[in-house]
């Protein structure tokens, strides 16, 4: 019988922006462009094989054998629009397919959710860079439509951020959108069934863990690359061990305590008005 710990594990890389200028805030989540080249230059010389979201859970119907020796899963969320000028070109380059999650009520705008941080008139992406992006062989797929914390929201408020955003990307794209990240990575329960109704296939949160064949397809973790990632700490990512039990709970604890915080403060926001982006 084969275990969950013998089954093929798929490192899950977490993209966000890729530029060189960013504010002191957002720092912590812009990778420079020289850096991501240097990252598939890596991964290309270590016989990674990239393959998108979508492929990853259609192979693990399959088995083990569906999947490459070194899969790898290149992920980049919000939709900003240095992916077409910092990572698409080095995509392209080595034929490497990825995963774009799209936050859809900016798209031909600016990132004005991250007001606070400093970045609210980070350039996004138009439909029309969206649409040759697809056209290249990269996924995109749901990242809400205005980027809020959707456990923190009334359940049909959140349904209609997961099922409008992946509407307004299949009729801009005119494909099937199957695939969904969770803004900042929290959800629930509840969530998850969301976006299952909605019809996708697959969703991705966070953790800083690997993904596995045995990985629940609506709680896909990813491995956050930040620009401190250099080709050492790339590596270890690419093989880095699941956690202890013990490390588990304690994490579970810790999420279960931030979410309480989180949901108070975004009831406050909610009763001063300034949930919306608008």
């Amino acid at each position: 019988m084969v275990t969950s710990s013998e089954k093929k594990k798929a490192p899950i890389l977490m993209y966000h922006s890729i530029s060189e200028h960013t504010s002191p805030k957002y720092k912590p989540f812009a990778v420079s462009p020289a850096l991501f080249a240097e990252h598939m230059a890596c991964l290309h010389q270590l016989a990674y094989t990239p393959i998108t979201v979508t492929q990853f859970i259609n192979a693990r119907v399959k088995g083990s054998s569906a999947l490459p020796e070194r899969p790898v899963i290149l992920t980049f969320d919000d939709g900003f629009a240095d992916f077409f000028t910092g990572a698409f070109p080095t995509l392209l380059r080595y034929g490497f397919p990825a995963t774009l999650y799209v936050t859809t009520a900016f798209v031909n705008g600016t990132s004005r959710w991250l007001r606070r941080e400093g970045e609210a008139t980070r350039p996004m992406l138009t439909w029309n860079q969206l649409t040759e992006i697809s056209a290249a062989g990269i996924e995109c797929g749901g990242h809400s439509h205005r980027h809020h914390q959707l456990d923190t929201l009334p359940l049909a408020q959140a349904q209609d951020e997961i099922v409008h955003c992946k509407k307004l990307l299949e009729d801009h794209l005119g494909q099937e959108v199957s695939t969904y990240a969770y803004p900042y990575g929290y959800h629930s329960a509840a969530i998850k069934r969301l976006v299952l109704q909605a019809g996708y296939t697959s969703a991705c949160t966070v953790k800083n863990e690997m993904s596995s064949e045995v990985t629940d397809p609506f709680a896909l973790v990813r491995l956050t690359v930040s620009p401190d990632t250099n080709l050492d700490a790339l590596a270890a990512l690419l093989i880095r061990r699941s956690p202890t039990a013990v490390t588990r709970m304690y994490a579970s604890v810790m999420t279960w305590a931030w979410q309480l915080a989180r949901r108070g403060s975004a009831s406050l926001m909610r009763y001063q008005g300034e949930l919306d982006c608008y």
